[in-house]
C-alpha cells in the first residue's frame, strides 16, 4: 500500500505528507492499523489543539490508497484511543480530542484484570505516588492552590450523609494536590490510579468517624504545604492514604486478594 502526493495545500492540519505505508512493518500490521499509525503520526507533528478539525473523510481518500472501509477502520481505531471523532454536518469532519483519564484507566483495568493484580496492590501504588505528589505540591504549590484546598475541606465540614457527594469532594481535594505538584505525569498517574482504587466500587464506606478522619488529614497536608514542608507533607500523605489499606485489612479483608474489576470507558464498572 502507497500514498498518493496529496493535491497542493491539501494537508490535513498542516501536517507532512504521508510516507509510502508499503514498507515493512517490524511485525504484521493490517491496511486499518497501518492507516491509523501514518494519521497519528501526522497528528503528532501538527500544531492542531483539541476541537480543531484535522481532515475530512474525502480528503483522507484522496491521499491514502485505500478503500473507503480501510480508511474507516483504521480512523475508528483512532476514534476508539480518543483521538479523533467524527463531527457531521458542514464545516465537521475528523476533529482532535484529548484522550481522557476514563480511557486510560479502562485500559490498565483490562491489563490488571487479566493479569491477576488484587485491589490492594493498586492501593498501595497510591501510597507510593501521592506522597511524591505531596511533596512536590509543598514546593510548588501556588496560593490559589492552597486556597482551592483550604475551600474544599470547608465544604467537606457541611456535608450531609450522601457518600457519593463526599467521596467526590475527597477525590477533588487530592486532585488539587495533584495539579499543584506541577508534575504532569505523576498526576496522570495518579488521576488513573485514583479511579481504580475508589473502595467504594467495592462497597466501602466512610463512616462519620473516618470522615472526621479524613477531614483532618486533608489539614494536615494542606498545613505542611502552606509551611513550604515537603517532607511534612509527604509524611501527612502517605499516613492518609495508608489509611485506606488499613481500613481494608480491618474491615473489608475480603478484598485483598480481590482481582480488579474492568472499568468501561465512559467510568462505569
Amino acid at each position: 500500500m502507497s500514498a498518493e502526493e496529496p493535491p497542493q495545500g491539501a494537508r490535513p492540519g498542516g501536517g507532512r505528507r504521508a510516507a509510502p505505508l508499503s514498507r515493512p512493518p517490524a511485525a504484521y500490521l493490517s491496511k486499518a492499523r497501518q492507516v491509523a499509525q501514518e494519521l497519528l503520526s501526522r497528528i503528532a507533528d501538527s500544531k492542531l489543539e483539541p476541537g480543531e478539525t484535522f481532515a475530512t473523510e474525502a480528503l483522507l481518500l484522496q491521499q491514502f490508497d485505500v478503500s473507503r472501509p480501510t480508511l474507516r477502520e483504521g480512523i475508528r481505531i483512532l476514534e476508539s484511543q480518543g483521538v479523533l471523532e467524527q463531527r457531521p454536518g458542514p464545516g465537521g469532519g475528523l476533529v482532535l480530542r484529548r484522550p481522557s483519564l476514563d480511557l486510560l484507566a479502562h485500559s490498565l483495568s483490562v491489563y490488571l484484570r487479566f493479569n491477576d493484580v488484587p485491589f490492594v496492590t493498586v492501593l498501595q501504588a497510591r501510597e507510593v505516588i501521592e506522597p511524591a505528589l505531596a511533596a512536590e505540591a509543598a514546593e510548588e504549590g501556588t496560593d490559589d492552590d492552597f486556597r482551592e484546598m483550604e475551600e474544599s475541606i470547608e465544604r467537606m465540614k457541611v456535608l450531609g450523609e450522601d457518600q457519593t457527594v463526599f467521596i467526590n469532594e475527597n477525590r477533588e481535594f487530592h486532585s488539587i494536590v495533584a495539579r499543584a505538584s506541577g508534575n504532569k505525569l505523576l498526576e496522570t498517574f495518579w488521576g488513573t490510579i485514583s479511579l481504580l482504587a475508589h473502595g467504594e466500587h467495592h462497597g466501602m464506606r466512610y463512616t462519620m468517624g473516618n470522615r472526621q478522619h479524613v477531614i483532618a488529614a486533608h489539614q494536615r497536608i494542606l498545613d505542611a504545604c502552606r509551611q513550604r514542608n515537603a517532607r511534612a507533607a509527604a509524611k501527612a500523605m502517605a499516613e492518609h492514604v495508608g489509611e485506606l489499606e488499613h481500613l481494608v485489612r480491618d474491615r473489608y479483608q475480603h478484598l485483598l486478594g480481590q482481582r480488579m474489576s474492568v472499568r468501561d470507558h465512559r467510568g462505569v464498572r
